[in-house]
């Protein structure tokens, strides 16, 4: 399978558990890695046969900047979601990085990886 990545697509949200982290809001990073088969795209050189990363990492920062919810697991688990939805994407890894997590110890990042595929995709293949 091939890789479409973005790195370090960054937005202002409001997630957190607690409600200085609502009313102030922080900056989140997301990276996301896009599995799905390039082939066609190339053989055409048609941006209508892959994903169109540029619209995608719209989508990822105004769900970073969008509802605000609780975890960054719920926020990376969205982020999968609308990914997914591209009709070429096959699979999706998403990392969100708080590094201004309300933590009492020094620290560099908080992140949340996960990994979804599309099951009708795959069973297409």
């Amino acid at each position: 399978m091939d890789r479409i990545v973005l790195h370090g697509l960054r937005g202002r949200g409001r997630h957190g558990v607690f409600p200085r982290e609502r009313a102030e809001g922080q900056t989140f990073i997301v990276d996301a890695a896009l599995g799905l088969d390039t082939r066609a795209a190339a053989a055409g050189d048609d941006l209508a046969a892959t994903a169109d990363y540029g619209a995608i990492a719209e989508k990822i920062v105004a769900l970073i900047e969008g509802e605000p919810v609780n975890l960054i697991e719920t926020l990376a688990e969205r982020i999968a979601t609308a990914c997914l939805a591209d009709p070429v994407v096959r699979e999706a890894q998403i990392t969100v990085h708080k590094p201004d997590a309300p933590i009492a110890v020094p620290f560099d990042d908080v992140t949340v990886t996960i990994r979804r595929r599309s099951e009708a995709r795959q069973e297409a293949r």
